[in-house]
């Protein structure tokens, strides 16, 4: 009879324990269950994290880049070739035009090269010569060592144009640089004396003058090379 009791009384506390325990591992199961991510969060997860991998990778590239860029400065005209009929090659990488490049690109046209060479304070440009007019007066020799001193020479007039230039832009009268030596007028660089503007009456004496004030046609005049006056320079271009 006890044996019957106790044994009835341990299978009620055996249901009454595994009722109380079912409900647990019910609600445990189920919490379990709710945090578990699914597949789509995932991958969108993942591909959050490439497309910022991408874009970092992006930006480190453009950086490199513009880094190399700035290192290196700003470009050059690539080395144009020689011509077949060019003597001389170009420089390597000449910045700019330059009448080498011009001259071996296009050979059969003759482009006459006025240089780089500026004239200086005081002096005026035409064509391919600088000019000075002097505000001093000196002999005839005193005003070729003058513009010898300054890397020229007295003006030697051999065109029209630099005559008609030359009478417009002064007002004075100039010594130029012609002389007489023997029974011949010659310049200065020891050219014969071709084209002439000899005034009607040019008066006498072994030197030439530019008389500015008078026509161009005619506004030479000849003076003693000792008489003290006005001078024009002259200073070739390269």
């Amino acid at each position: 009879m006890y044996i019957k009791f106790c044994r009835s009384y341990g299978e009620d506390k055996k249901d009454e324990a595994d009722e109380n325990l079912q409900p647990k591992l019910s609600v445990e199961l189920e919490g379990k269950k709710g945090k578990e991510p699914t597949g789509g969060n995932v991958r969108l997860y993942r591909g959050v994290c490439l497309f910022l991998t991408l874009m970092c990778i992006v930006l480190l590239v453009v950086v490199i880049i513009l880094s190399l860029k700035l290192q290196t400065g700003p470009t050059v005209c690539p080395v144009v070739e020689e011509s077949a009929t060019a003597k001389e090659a170009v420089p390597a990488f000449a910045p700019g035009c330059s009448f080498e490049n011009c001259q071996a690109q296009f050979p059969a046209i003759h482009i006459k090269h006025h240089g780089c060479r500026m004239c200086g304070d005081g002096w005026m440009t035409f064509g391919r010569s600088c000019f000075f007019l002097s505000t001093f007066r000196l002999k005839w020799h005193q005003s070729e060592q003058n513009c010898t001193s300054r890397g020229g020479s007295l003006a030697v007039i051999t065109s029209k144009e630099v005559q008609d230039f030359l009478t417009q832009k002064g007002n004075l009268q100039y010594w130029i640089g012609t002389i007489k030596k023997g029974t011949e007028w010659t310049w200065v660089d020891s050219t014969k004396l071709q084209e002439s503007y000899w005034a009607e009456d040019p008066r006498t004496g072994n030197c030439g003058i530019l008389d500015s004030t008078g026509p161009s046609a005619r506004n030479w005049i000849r003076a003693p090379c000792n008489v003290a006056t006005y001078f024009i320079c002259q200073l070739q271009l390269l």
